[in-house]
């Protein structure tokens, strides 16, 4: 039953991510500018899920859909290892495709969209309040909550202490990420949120010396990959 559940979910985060670049393409723009309707061809863009490829000409407009599906698989697999069959693991894997686009998304234009973050961080919360009524829940909803506060507040005084280096974009991905990791404890919304600025500091330094000052870089990636490292630690240590 373990391992049927490790693979089901490997195969949905695949499903899903497979799903993923034509919505990546769509949204990768600059905020100014309305989201994409047609491809570099002149097409229209039919939907926003599916693969980045056009519907008239074949042509290609945007990544694959090859690694947005290996990595929400994954990510959806290892979850499951990690959670096994308790009621937040769903909740998991419904944020893992959108996950996957945001950092899709911040990587192309080095931007968080509103239409992504917003409901991600109300899903979140909601979902997650959903969970903790199914007997066999590990996390706290109202710790839950309050770390979703504590950690878009803290990433608010960053961002209103230095904006050029910290979006707004940044703030609302850190509400939703602050609500996964208070599920399942303090220590592990720590230990997420370390684990994402070390390694955007990381990636920093190798940019840096690579390209040079003024260089920009996406912070949502490491935010969400160090939030899911967290998650991980708290499904682990929650027994």
């Amino acid at each position: 039953m373990y391992s049927l559940l490790i693979l089901l979910s490997a195969l949905f985060g695949a499903a899903t991510g497979a799903l993923v670049p034509r919505a990546r393409y769509r949204l990768s723009v600059e905020p100014e500018e309305a989201w994409r309707s047609s491809g570099p061809c002149g097409h229209a863009v039919a939907g926003w899920a599916g693969p980045a490829r056009c519907r008239v000409c074949g042509g290609r407009y945007g990544p694959g859909a090859l690694w947005p599906a290996l990595v929400a698989a994954l990510v959806c697999a290892v979850s499951a290892a990690a959670v096994g069959a308790r009621p937040e693991l769903a909740v998991w894997l419904a944020a893992a495709p959108v996950a996957v686009l945001l950092a899709g998304v911040d990587w192309s234009v080095r931007r968080l969209p509103d239409v992504l973050t917003l409901p991600l961080a109300a899903g979140m919360a909601a979902l997650l309040g959903v969970a903790a009524l199914i007997p066999g829940a590990a996390g706290v909803w109202p710790r839950s909550l309050l770390g979703g506060l504590a950690l878009g507040g803290g990433y608010l005084a960053l961002h209103l202490l230095h904006s050029a280096g910290l979006g707004f974009g940044d703030v609302k991905l850190a509400a939703a990420l602050g609500c996964a990791l208070g599920w399942y404890g303090w220590w592990p919304l720590l230990l997420g949120t370390l684990a994402g600025l070390l390694l955007g500091s990381a990636y920093s330094w190798w940019l840096l010396a690579r390209e040079g000052r003024g260089a920009v870089m996406p912070l949502g990636p490491f935010m969400i990959a160090g939030a899911w490292l967290g998650i991980l630690l708290g499904a682990w240590t929650a027994g």
